[in-house]
């Protein structure tokens, strides 16, 4: 009887060791990924494939950017953080977020107008924006990196004071921004181009004159100081990277990769950079 009960003791350690270990592994084949709802629509895709490929569970988490960031410094966790624009990697170096020279860029977004498809206002330029009665949206510039591109193509052409009693919604992610659009909740959005790749049956693109748009976005990805595998966290990335793996998704859904092609767009205009909000928008919002 003893000897059963020994025995017994033995398996159930043997068990817990077992069990334990296999929680170790579990955990240890996890990431943890802050993405900017800028290429949400490509990313899930990725994500599906890798984890099928790879067999590791990347536990994803999408917003904008700036939300991304202090929701990385509020759980002191995150593995990857990719953001919709560099301003983003620059606060969070800053900010001791990031760990400095690690971003990498995966393509480039041109700030564009997109209106639903039958374009019921007519709009055609940027201008038409300042009509009465036109209801505009954008992200909110103090946390989606495509709003703060929205203020600053306004700023830039002097027309901040005229649009912005227009704009009735400000989103809370880049996807949520053209969602507003394609539910028809606004007659126009201060948009990327690529939002008409999502949506091609209810989005339409309209070009910016060249000579307005002051900055052409890059789409950055950078590894967080609270890693907890940094090989791991640059597999991904290469992943993402790679032209036969994520590049070919992210081809598939319209972004750009080649800068010269970006620059068709916009030939007189800044790649990536940092702008911060100017006084004048705290004020006029407050209106």
């Amino acid at each position: 009887m003893l000897k059963m009960e020994e025995k017994m003791k033995k398996v159930f350690a043997v068990i817990g060791i077992l069990l334990v270990w296999a929680n170790f592994i579990c955990a240890a084949e996890e990431l943890f990924f802050f993405c900017g709802a800028a290429v949400a629509v490509p990313m899930r895709e990725i994500i599906k494939n890798y984890e099928q490929e790879t067999g590791v569970k990347v536990n994803v988490t999408y917003s904008g950017s700036g939300t991304l960031l202090s929701q990385m410094e509020l759980t002191k966790k995150g593995d990857v953080y990719l953001c919709g624009s560099p301003d983003y990697i620059t606060i969070g170096v800053r900010r001791k977020l990031l760990i400095e020279e690690t971003d990498k860029i995966i393509s480039y977004l041109v700030p564009a107008i997109l209106v639903p498809k039958e374009n019921p206002k007519n709009i055609q330029k940027l201008e038409d924006l300042t009509k009465e009665g036109i209801r505009v949206g954008m992200g909110n510039p103090e946390t989606v990196c495509l709003g703060l591109y929205g203020v600053e193509l306004l700023d830039y052409n002097n027309l901040l004071e005229k649009v912005l009693p227009n704009v009735v919604v400000f989103a809370k992610s880049c996807e949520d921004t053209a969602t507003i659009c394609v539910l028809k909740k606004v007659d126009a959005i201060i948009g990327w181009d690529v939002f008409e790749s999502w949506n091609p049956k209810d989005v339409k693109w309209i070009k910016l004159d060249k000579k307005q748009i002051p900055r052409i976005s890059t789409i950055p990805i950078a590894i967080p100081v609270f890693v907890k595998d940094r090989r791991r966290a640059e597999n991904f990335i290469d992943y993402v990277l790679s032209p036969k793996k994520g590049g070919k998704i992210f081809k598939k859904w319209g972004y750009i990769f080649d800068v010269k092609k970006a620059k068709k767009y916009a030939p007189e205009a800044k790649i990536g950079g940092e702008y911060k909000l100017p006084e004048k928008y705290f004020k006029l919002i407050k209106r």
